[in-house]
């Protein structure tokens, strides 16, 4: 039982769908006026089922590749330890539940769930091996979390959530980008391309830095509203802004030490910051609405 659980939660991906829960829980606090806890726990256990529902698709289309792979090939599909049609029972239920969950909190919540399911399960993982593309692509249904959170406390789709869908949909390009300069030997023995210009090169490592470099702008765009005119409930005060500025220029130097190193040891360094600058930046939203307004 116990290693029949540990499957179930490798082809879950538990850890990675739990950080993507975590932005969907933010995006709820930026926008409840009064936390709602039913609303709240239907949020994220319904994320969560769709999320987990996601990997678990993913994995099942991915099982003949991901023998192919060192990272990858000990998953309970591709290590003979799960049947296909057990992963894909599985997947298939939670996904449901999941919809079901997410419709009773409101309509456009379960349409955006249900756009993120498709797009990561039957989009973005069959382009992983034809074209680069695939990580704009699944920049999509990966950036939707955050976004959802703020359509659940609403029903409204607006430029607050806009602005979270924008925030999480730039981060992704260095993260991912980062991860496949490490892991692009693993990863061309499956066929799959990841990095832009298909290569550990300056073009590769120069987009990676591009998108880092708009995001910075965007990442503070909620203090600008104001001064443009534009009526939001989504507000960031001067030092909220500074913050997350500083969280800008310290992923900036991480990306602009790829470009100039194009090594192993610089991508892993914007690999890590990019996995702290998400959440602190996420953090800062939340004690700057909480604590700063």
């Amino acid at each position: 039982m116990r290693n029949k659980i540990k499957d179930y939660s490798q082809l879950a991906k538990l850890r990675l769908s739990s950080t993507v829960v975590f932005s969907a829980l933010v995006g709820y606090l930026l926008a409840a006026d009064e936390i709602d806890f039913k609303i709240l726990l239907m949020l994220l256990i319904g994320g969560f089922m769709v999320v987990a529902s996601s990997n678990g698709f993913n994995q099942v289309y991915e099982r003949n590749t991901d023998k192919l792979m060192d990272r990858t090939k000990e998953r309970p599909m591709p290590a003979g330890r799960m049947a296909t049609s057990e992963g894909l029972l599985f997947s298939s239920i939670l996904g449901l539940i999941g919809m079901i969950i997410l419709y009773y909190i409101n309509v456009k919540s379960a349409m955006f769930g249900a756009a993120a399911l498709i797009l990561y399960a039957a989009v973005y993982t069959p382009l992983k091996t034809v074209s680069p593309i695939a990580v704009f692509v699944g920049a999509f249904p990966g950036a939707i979390p955050f976004m959802l959170g703020w359509v659940a406390a609403t029903d409204h789709f607006g430029i607050e959530a806009g602005t979270l869908f924008a925030i999480q949909f730039l981060w992704q390009f260095p993260h991912f980008w980062a991860i496949a300069w490490l892991l692009d030997e693993d990863y061309k023995k499956a066929g799959i391309r990841m990095l832009p210009s298909g290569l550990k090169d300056k073009r590769s490592a120069f987009q990676a830095m591009l998108y880092t470099i708009w995001l910075i702008p965007v990442s503070i765009l909620p203090f600008a509203f104001p001064y443009f005119g534009i009526e939001s409930k989504l507000i960031l005060s001067p030092i909220g802004a500074v913050l997350i500025l500083l969280m800008g220029i310290f992923l900036y130097k991480k990306s602009a030490l790829l470009l100039k190193n194009c090594d192993q040891n610089s991508a892993k360094k914007l690999m890590f910051g990019s996995l702290i600058y998400l959440p602190v930046v996420q953090i800062i939203y939340v004690l700057d609405k909480y604590l700063l307004q």
